[in-house]
């Protein structure tokens, strides 16, 4: 864990539990893509810069869920870089609270506020293109969470965030986390064509193609819908609907994987009504899902 692994002659990548991009600039000069997962993170990437006496410049986050953004803090201490997110990842970035509210739906209570959930607040500047190191493409990929973005460098390389789950990953917890499924579709389905030298996904092994994985990311998210829309064969509540699928998917309930999953499954729920295949009832003080 945290070996440096180099792509093509200025891209790397740190290998951790959610990858770090670490791209050479000018002279002495490097920048991150993201930046782990704790302050642990953060040393371990220090001791890899201070070995090759490379000087951190800036860290560009992809977005704002705590394995990404989790290191910033230490590493803009310890070095004054700059730090830049995109959109509203910005002001999660800032204000990392916002996170265990949003996936539980209120202020989240001691068992949700933890370094996987909760990172340390850092001083992020807007990502814009303009704030880009020369050659680079800012790349929008909506559906993970808001406004996630990834990189193609000038070397070709490209950074690809959160948007792909490995084989292993989605067979063992089947349910990956996303905010907009309609719209982690549609990127699944660009990420499918893309051209790049080497393409690098935080949660996957790098490649040199990753269509054959996007499929199965979708064929996956797919499954999960049809699971859902069956499971509303009769009119039912969220607990239920929630309790019934870590049963069939066999996995465990603590508060992390009920903030996790359950976020998850509305953004389904959500997706199927919009889409005209589920529908709601308000009945006993209750709202019910149901096949439309």
């Amino acid at each position: 864990m945290y070996e440096l692994t180099q792509l093509t002659d200025r891209c790397y990548y740190i290998q951790s539990p959610a990858k770090i991009g670490l791209v050479r600039l000018e002279g002495d000069r490097v920048c991150l893509i993201d930046s782990g997962n704790d302050k642990d993170a953060g040393r371990k990437v220090r001791q890899i810069l201070d070995s090759r006496i490379w000087r951190l410049s800036a860290i560009y986050n992809t977005h704002s869920n705590a394995d990404h953004i989790g290191g910033n803090q230490y590493l803009q201490k310890q070095t004054g870089c700059k730090i830049y997110a995109p959109g509203i990842e910005r002001d999660f970035t800032r204000h990392p609270l916002l996170e265990p509210s949003f996936l539980y739906g209120g202020y989240p209570c001691r068992d949700l506020r933890h370094k996987f959930l909760l990172a340390q607040p850092s001083d992020a500047l807007p990502l814009t293109e303009d704030v880009l190191p020369e050659g680079w493409e800012m790349i929008p990929l909506p559906g993970h969470f808001f406004d996630m973005v990834g990189f193609r460098t000038a070397d070709g390389v490209v950074y690809l965030a959160d948007c792909l789950s490995s084989r292993e990953t989605l067979e063992k917890y089947r349910i990956g986390f996303l905010y907009d499924v309609g719209a982690y579709l549609d990127t699944l389905e660009r990420v499918k064509t893309m051209e790049g030298t080497v393409f690098v996904p935080a949660h996957a092994p790098a490649a040199e193609s990753v269509a054959e994985l996007a499929q199965y990311n979708i064929d996956a998210v797919l499954a999960v819908a049809e699971a859902i829309v069956a499971a509303c064969r009769e009119p039912t509540c969220f607990e239920m609907l929630l309790g019934g699928l870590f049963r069939q998917y066999g996995l465990a309930m603590n508060f992390e994987q009920y903030a996790l999953v359950g976020s998850t499954v509305r953004s389904y729920l959500s997706w199927l009504k919009d889409t005209g295949r589920l529908t709601v009832r308000f009945e006993d003080g209750m709202l019910l899902w149901e096949r439309a």
